[in-house]
C-alpha cells in the first residue's frame, strides 16, 4: 500500500475518531453498575462495527479483510485518540474468531461468527486452581455420554464470565493419556445447567476474574472444536491470539495516554515544585520513553512479519515479555510520583485499559500481566529454546 494511501486512510481515521470517540467516557465509566458498563461496552462494539473498525483482522467474508498496514494505522490512532478499549469483546474478536477460523467447522463458524458481530460475549475457561502455568495440568474432565459430553470441574481466572454467553472450554477426555495428549476443546453455553459463576473480588477493588464451576454440565457432540483428545493443539490457535495485534494495540496505548499521563504527573506542581523540573526524574521519563518506542516498534514488526509468514517462533514471547514488564515499571515511576494523593484514587474506567492514570490501581493491576498467557518464567524458557536454541533444563533443576 502507498504512503499516500496510508495518509488518507490515517486522516480517515483521525476524523472518525474526532467524531465517535466520546468526550466523557473515562468519567461516565469510572464506578459504573455493571448494567451500563455492558450497554456502553455494546454500543462502542457497535459503533466500531459499522465504521468496519471492530473486527479488521478477520476475513473480509466475515466483515474484516483490512491490510495490515492499515490495521496498523487504525490501532495508533484509536490509542492516540484515547478510545475506549474493547474489553467485553475481547475474548470474542480475538480468541474465540480465531478459534473458529482455524480449528471450527462450517456450522461453528456460520453460527458463532456473526453473532459475535451481534454482540455475543465470550470467556476462556483454560486456567484451573491446579493449572496455571502449567496449563496442561488441568484435571476438569469431559465424559463421552450418548450425543454429547458430560463436564465436571473448576476454572478460575476467567475473565469477564459474568457477562459471557459462551466459553471456550478446555477439558481432559481421557485422562490415562499423557498430560497433553488427552485434552479436548469444546464449546459451552454458559445458560447450561450446571454452570455457576463466582466473580473473585481483586486487590484493586473491581471484579474482573471468575471461577466457573461446572457440575454435570452437557455439551452437546458439536460443540466439539477439532478431533477428541486434539484440544492442545487447537488451544495454541487462542492463546497465539493474544499476540500480533492485540499487542500492537496495548503498546501504542501505553505509548500514547500512558505516558502522557505520566509526563502531566511529573509537571504538575506538588507544594509549588514540579517534578519534571528534576533532572533525575527527567531522566527517568527519556529512559521509558525509550523503551516504550522500542515496544511500539518491535510490535509493529511483529505484526508486519507475521502477515508475510517470517515471524520466528519466539518473537511473540519477546513482545509479550517486554510489554508486561514495561507495563510495571511505567505504573511504578507513576505510582512513586503520584505520591500520597494516588493512594486515595479507589477507582479506574472500567473500558479503559491498564494506563488509566489511577497510578497505583495501574501498578497493582499490571503485575496480572506477568502470570497470564504465561508467566514470565516461562516466556524466558521458549525464548531460550525456541528462539535461541538452548537445551531444555535437565528435570528437576
Amino acid at each position: 500500500m502507498s504512503g499516500r494511501a496510508l495518509d488518507e486512510f490515517r486522516a480517515e481515521v483521525r476524523d472518525w475518531c474526532r467524531a465517535h470517540v466520546p468526550k466523557d467516557w473515562r468519567q461516565t465509566q469510572t464506578g459504573a453498575a455493571d448494567a451500563e458498563f455492558v450497554r456502553f461496552q455494546q454500543d462502542w462494539f457497535q459503533r466500531l462495527r459499522a465504521a468496519g473498525y471492530a473486527v479488521p483482522h478477520w476475513p473480509r467474508e466475515y466483515g474484516g479483510g483490512m491490510p495490515v498496514a492499515e490495521q496498523i494505522v487504525l490501532y495508533q490512532e484509536l490509542a492516540a485518540h484515547d478510545a475506549p478499549r474493547l474489553v467485553l469483546a475481547f475474548v470474542s474478536v480475538h480468541h474465540a474468531a480465531a478459534t473458529l477460523l482455524a480449528a471450527g467447522t462450517e456450522r461453528q463458524r456460520r453460527r458463532h461468527l456473526p453473532a459475535i458481530l451481534d454482540g455475543e460475549i465470550w470467556v476462556q475457561g483454560f486456567s484451573e486452581p491446579g493449572a496455571g502455568s502449567d496449563l496442561a495440568a488441568l484435571r476438569t474432565s469431559a465424559r463421552r455420554d450418548g450425543d454429547g459430553y458430560v463436564v465436571t470441574g473448576q476454572k478460575v481466572w476467567a475473565s469477564g464470565a459474568q457477562y459471557a454467553d459462551w466459553c471456550l472450554l478446555l477439558a481432559r477426555t481421557d485422562p490415562e493419556a499423557a498430560k497433553r495428549q488427552g485434552i479436548s476443546y469444546f464449546l459451552l453455553d454458559m445458560r447450561s445447567p450446571g454452570v455457576e459463576v463466582r466473580p473473585i473480588r481483586q486487590a484493586t477493588g473491581e471484579s474482573h476474574f471468575c471461577e466457573i464451576f461446572l457440575d454435570e454440565v452437557r455439551i452437546p457432540a458439536d460443540g466439539l472444536v477439532g478431533a477428541e483428545n486434539d484440544g492442545w493443539r487447537v488451544a495454541q490457535r487462542t492463546l497465539g491470539a493474544e499476540r500480533g495485534l492485540t499487542m500492537l494495540e496495548l503498546a501504542e496505548r501505553l505509548g500514547n495516554a500512558g505516558f502522557r499521563w505520566l509526563v502531566e504527573a511529573c509537571a504538575r506542581p506538588d507544594g509549588g515544585v514540579r517534578a519534571l523540573d528534576d533532572p533525575v526524574v527527567a531522566d527517568r521519563l527519556a529512559g521509558l520513553e525509550i523503551e516504550l518506542t522500542g515496544l511500539r516498534a518491535l510490535c509493529r514488526d511483529l505484526v508486519e512479519r507475521h502477515a508475510a509468514g517470517t515471524a520466528g517462533p519466539a518473537d511473540a514471547s519477546i513482545v509479550k515479555l517486554y510489554y508486561s514488564e514495561l507495563l510495571q515499571r511505567v505504573m511504578d515511576f507513576g505510582a512513586e510520583v503520584g505520591g500520597l494523593f494516588a493512594q486515595t484514587v479507589l477507582r479506574k474506567p472500567m473500558s479503559g485499559g491498564w494506563e488509566s492514570g489511577a497510578w497505583v490501581l495501574d501498578f497493582v493491576g499490571s503485575w496480572e500481566w506477568t502470570i497470564p498467557g504465561g508467566t514470565s518464567e516461562i516466556q524466558r524458557t521458549i525464548i531460550a529454546q525456541r528462539g535461541l536454541g538452548l537445551p531444555r533444563e535437565p528435570a528437576g533443576a
